[in-house]
């Protein structure tokens, strides 16, 4: 009895975990379609690659990453997830608030876990002035980071609003007020919205498109703050990354956030800037660490095996 994983190929993050599930999980995986007696939809979109006999045939799981309902009623977005949903035998969620949500709008079984988090990749490097001075900053410097898409694909110009990067900008307006140093490091795509809004505001930045996961962790090292502004989020995997890397941290209330960072970490929509405690986030995400982050995957997807 073994389990496919779906395949993605988008260069995300997703293509990343599903690379190591099955490098720790080969026992119960296959990467042969033919050969599965169950199909995890690691993205909910990926059901469109896969056929309809197979769909019909297998248990099918399906990752829900978060839900964005301003985005769900439009009539495509809806219409696909009931047409999915016909396939469906369970769905699997990263935290609380998207399980909620999800139960507004189905009423197949849920089940709620985390994803694991890999300590090979994001760790904490103690060395900081080296590692600032390689990427061209000076210790003095006040860098706060963020490496997450915030512009809409359609027009790259449209901020997207899920990821909140116009509360991110109301924020480092308001840290640049007490930090006269302050500068931003931002990476990733489709960060166009943001870096105008930064011009705009006459606020320092460097941006670095795209890096290795190696540079991606150094960089995570060097800041004395990560901000995730988001409104709706899965995780999101920032989140566990920051926490590894001992990287100080606030966040919006959404993912994981409540179960990894202290209440005081947590800010709202409008001005709070919260207080970071990258200590008791790193203690909050060691469980998550790779193998351990994964057995409640394994006894979760062996139990439905053994059903089959």
């Amino acid at each position: 009895m073994k389990l496919y994983v779906s395949k993605i190929n988008e260069s995300w993050i997703v293509d990343r975990l599903r690379k190591e599930w099955y490098q720790y999980n080969s026992d119960i995986s296959t990467k042969f379609l033919h050969k599965c007696d169950l199909i995890w939809l690691i993205s909910p979109w990926t059901w469109e690659k896969i056929s309809k006999k197979n769909l019909e045939s297998k248990n099918i799981v399906c990752s829900i990453h978060h839900i964005d309902f301003d985005k769900f009623n439009e009539k495509n977005v809806k219409k696909e997830f009931y047409e999915r949903e016909k396939f469906i035998d369970s769905y699997h969620v990263f935290s609380s608030s998207t399980e909620k949500q999800l139960k507004t709008i189905s009423d197949k079984k849920i089940i709620k876990i985390p994803y694991w988090v890999n300590q090979n990749l994001w760790f904490y490097i103690p060395e900081k002035n080296k590692l600032r001075s390689k990427y061209g900053f000076n210790k003095n410097e006040y860098l706060v980071g963020s490496f997450q898409r915030d512009t809409e694909g359609h027009d790259l110009e449209s901020p997207k609003f899920s990821k909140g990067p116009d509360i991110f900008i109301k924020k480092i307006i308001n840290l640049s007020k007490e930090q006269k140093n302050l500068k931003v490091v931002l990476t990733g795509k489709r960060r166009n919205y943001v870096i105008n809004e930064l011009e705009k505001n006459n606020i320092s930045f460097s941006y670095f498109e795209m890096v290795t996961l190696k540079a991606l962790n150094e960089l995570y090292n060097i800041l004395d703050l990560y901000i995730v502004s988001s409104r709706v989020e899965g995780g999101p995997q920032a989140i566990l990354e920051c926490g590894i890397s001992k990287t100080p941290i606030i966040s919006t209330r959404v993912g994981i956030a409540d179960e990894i960072l202290d209440e005081n970490s947590i800010v709202d929509f409008q001005d709070q800037l919260g207080i970071p405690n990258p200590l008791l986030a790193y203690e909050n995400t060691k469980e998550f660490c790779i193998p351990n982050g994964m057995n409640k995957f394994r006894k979760y997807f062996k139990s439905l095996l053994n059903e089959n």
